[in-house]
């Protein structure tokens, strides 16, 4: 990080600065000599596989409940390990339990948890851009830093057109080059965080930014919590949430009634329909949950706009 006097702190300490979130899990993977093999939730990301291709790791699935959690026992051998989500940053004490069973065979996908603690010794990644305004950025932790590999800086410039777009005009004129820039992310070669990106990050508040983002997802849990089908785990219990996940049974409705109002929820993840039989969970989740915004842009006016919406 920069050395500025306006400096904020960043709130993954001791962690290695990388281009983008999935070349965080490969800068991990590259340094565990004896891996073989690794477990992954079907309930993920296609980005996760990318760098498990890239370095010949086999690896398999397994199912989660519907508390986001692994359904069946795994019991892992010598070379293995398991990747586990912390699924919308909602999940701290569930991955707290994980790493005291599987402790340094357990690798964290906290892509969707910014402000997620790292315990002494946990392997885990982060995706910076998913809670702040920046184009790319991965932090890789638990991992020595020291490197004989000096790897090239990345260029932000070349992907982060729709960032200038959205600011400038509205989510809604940017979000085809986000899709196109989303694509330029793909198969990158791990690369340093750009000196802009770093930057960026320095003039941050974070404190503010949770802050917002937590008031947020309280507002909305209280309204909405008791209509909710999914079971969200007390408040106390994680730092700091992505995005509320409301999970009702006609999810593509609402999802296309926001959207007309423009409000723009994600879809996690559009992937998991081919990889699943419509009967799973995991199909049922990437279609009916609505990831509701509660990012620091939005107050207390905007969360009652979105609950109007809904009850409407």
């Amino acid at each position: 990080m920069a050395d500025r006097e306006d400096k904020h702190d960043f709130p993954i300490k001791d962690g290695v600065m990388l281009n983008t979130g999935r070349n965080a899990l490969e800068y991990i993977l590259l340094r565990l000599p004896d891996i073989r093999f690794v477990y992954l939730p079907f309930y993920t990301c296609e980005a996760v596989i990318e760098p498990l291709k890239r370095q010949h790791i086999k690896y398999s699935f397994y199912h989660i409940n519907d508390r986001f959690e692994i359904k069946e026992e795994i019991n892992l051998q010598d070379g293995e390990y398991l990747i586990a989500n912390n699924y919308f940053g909602i999940k701290d004490d569930y991955i707290c339990k994980l790493y005291q069973k599987y402790g340094e065979h357990l690798i964290v996908d906290n892509a969707q948890a910014l402000f997620a603690p790292a315990l002494p010794n946990m392997k885990a990644y982060y995706s910076i851009r998913k809670f702040v305004g920046v184009a790319d950025g991965g932090v890789a932790v638990g991992v020595n830093g020291k490197e004989s590999i000096i790897y090239e800086e990345d260029n932000s410039s070349l992907h982060d057109a729709h960032l200038l777009i959205r600011k400038e005009k509205g989510a809604e004129a940017g979000f085809n080059k986000y899709q196109e820039d989303e694509h330029l992310l793909d198969n990158q070669p791990i690369k340093k965080m750009c000196r802009n990106t770093r930057d960026i990050l320095c003039h941050i508040d974070y404190e503010r930014v949770k802050a917002r983002r937590k008031d947020n997802f309280l507002y909305l849990h209280q309204e909405l919590g008791t209509s909710n089908h999914l079971q969200i785990p007390p408040i106390d219990s994680f730092a700091c949430a992505m995005i509320y996940p409301y999970l009702i049974s006609d999810g593509a409705r609402l999802r296309k009634k926001l959207i007309e109002n423009k409000i723009f929820v994600a879809k996690y993840w559009p992937n998991i329909l081919n990889w699943n039989e419509p009967n799973k969970l995991e199909y049922q989740l990437a279609n009916r949950i609505i990831p509701l915004p509660i990012d620091q842009r939005y107050d207390d006016k905007d969360m009652q706009r979105i609950l109007k919406i809904i009850r409407s």
